[in-house]
C-alpha cells in the first residue's frame, strides 16, 4: 500500500507542476489526458488495486480520488486563466460595431396541418365549443363497444384497425384509435352537462392513397343538451364550412349508416381542386372524381351511446361529427392539394407555400 501511496503523491506533484507550466489551452488538454484520461497515469496506478488486500484498497482508492479532484480543480482554474486571456486579446485586437444589424437566422413556420388545427379550434371556439384532449391509444370499449359497435363489426377487424400487443382487460383489447369518437363516451362519463366540445387527435388506419394516410388527424365535435335537433347540426356544419372553406363553397348531407349516430349522414363539400365540376384539365379529377369530396360523418348521437355515457336519452339528445384534418385542409379554397400524402413528404419547396 505504501508504494502505491507514494506513486499517487508523485503523480499529484507532477500533475500540478505540468498544469502550472502549461502555455496554451491545447497543452492543458494534453496534460489532462496524460494524467487523468481513461488510459492515463492515474488509471494505470488504480489497476494495481487488485494486488493489495481488500482493507487497504479503500485507503488507496480514497487517496486516488482526492488526487483526481485536486488535479481537475487545478486544470479548471488554469483553463479559466487561458479563457480570460483569450477574451482580453480579442477585445484589444478586434473591433465590432455593436450598432450594426445582425444576420437573422432562417425563420420557419407551423406545418400546414398545425395551422389547420389552430384555425379549426378558433372557428369552433366562436360558437362555444371547447377544445378537449382524450387518449390516442385506448381500450376497445371506448373505441367500439360503447359506440354501439358489435364484436363482429368490420371496423374491429385487424385488417382495418391497429391493435396493441397488450394484456386484455374488462374493457377489451388496446387499440390505436381509428377515430376520435372514443372521446364521446369519455366526455359523457365526466357528467358535466351540457357538453359542447371539440377533440382533435391522431387516428390510425390501414389505408394510404391520394385521400388517406395511415396516421392522420381528426376533429370530433359533440354537442349534448336538452332538445338538440338536426337543424342545430346543420347550422353548425354550415357555419364551419363557410368560415373555413369560404362563402362560395357548397356542402351537402347524404344519408348514411353509422353505429353510433341515428340518423346518420356523410358530409360532402364541393371539390376545391376542380371547382366542383369533377373535371380537371379535360380529365376526371383524381381527388373527387365527381365534384364532391367526403369530409367525414355526422349525425344525432345514438341513444345507446348516451346510455353508455350515463346520460338519459329521454332527457338529453345531441349530435356528433368527425372530420379528417388533412382532407379538410386539402379542400380549403386556393390550396388545390390533390394528394394529401404530400403533406408528410417533408418537401420544403411544398411546405413553404403555406
Amino acid at each position: 500500500m505504501g508504494i502505491m501511496l507514494d506513486q499517487l503523491e508523485s503523480l499529484r506533484l507532477s500533475l500540478l507542476k505540468a498544469v502550472s507550466d502549461a502555455a496554451s489551452m491545447g497543452e492543458l488538454e494534453e496534460i489532462e489526458t496524460k494524467f487523468l484520461g481513461r488510459k492515463g497515469e492515474l488509471t494505470a496506478i488504480l489497476r494495481q488495486l487488485g494486488t493489495i488486500p481488500v482493507e487497504e484498497r479503500k485507503v488507496v482508492g480514497s487517496r486516488a480520488n482526492e488526487v483526481k479532484m485536486e488535479g481537475e480543480a487545478a486544470i479548471a482554474d488554469r483553463r479559466q486563466v487561458f479563457a480570460t486571456s483569450a477574451h482580453a486579446e480579442i477585445a484589444d485586437t478586434d473591433w465590432a460595431d455593436v450598432t450594426e444589424p445582425g444576420v437573422r437566422p432562417p425563420k420557419g413556420h407551423l406545418h400546414p396541418v398545425s395551422q389547420a388545427i389552430r384555425e379549426i379550434t378558433k372557428i369552433f371556439d366562436h360558437v362555444g365549443f371547447s377544445r378537449v384532449r382524450h387518449p390516442e391509444v385506448d381500450w376497445d370499449w371506448f373505441a367500439f363497444e360503447s359506440l354501439n359497435m358489435p364484436k363482429e363489426h368490420p371496423a374491429r377487424d385487424e385488417w382495418e384497425t391497429f391493435f396493441v400487443d397488450a394484456p386484455e382487460t374488462k374493457q377489451g383489447r388496446m387499440v390505436l384509435t381509428p377515430h376520435t369518437s372514443n372521446s364521446q363516451v369519455r366526455e359523457l362519463l365526466l357528467g358535466e352537462l351540457p357538453i359542447r366540445m371539440i377533440n382533435i387527435a391522431k387516428c390510425y388506419r390501414r389505408q394510404i392513397d391520394v385521400t388517406h394516410v395511415p396516421v392522420f388527424h381528426q376533429f370530433e365535435g359533440l354537442y349534448v343538451d336538452k332538445d338538440v335537433s338536426i337543424t342545430h347540426l346543420r347550422g353548425v356544419l354550415d357555419y364551419f364550412a363557410k368560415s373555413y372553406f369560404g362563402p362560395d363553397r357548397v356542402t351537402r348531407l347524404r344519408p348514411h349508416h353509422f353505429r353510433f349516430t341515428e340518423p346518420s349522414f356523410e358530409i360532402d363539400v364541393s371539390c376545391g381542386v376542380c371547382g366542383g365540376t369533377g373535371l380537371l384539365n379535360g380529365a376526371k379529377c383524381r381527388t373527387c372524381k365527381r365534384g364532391w369530396l367526403e369530409l367525414g360523418g355526422a349525425g344525432m348521437v345514438h341513444p345507446n351511446v348516451l346510455k353508455a355515457g350515463g346520460v338519459d336519452p329521454k332527457v338529453y339528445s345531441g349530435f356528433a361529427f368527425g372530420w379528417g384534418i388533412e382532407r379538410t385542409a386539402s379542400m380549403k379554397s386556393g390550396t388545390k392539394l390533390d394528394d394529401i400524402r404530400i403533406l408528410y413528404k417533408n418537401d420544403i419547396r411544398f411546405l413553404e407555400q403555406f
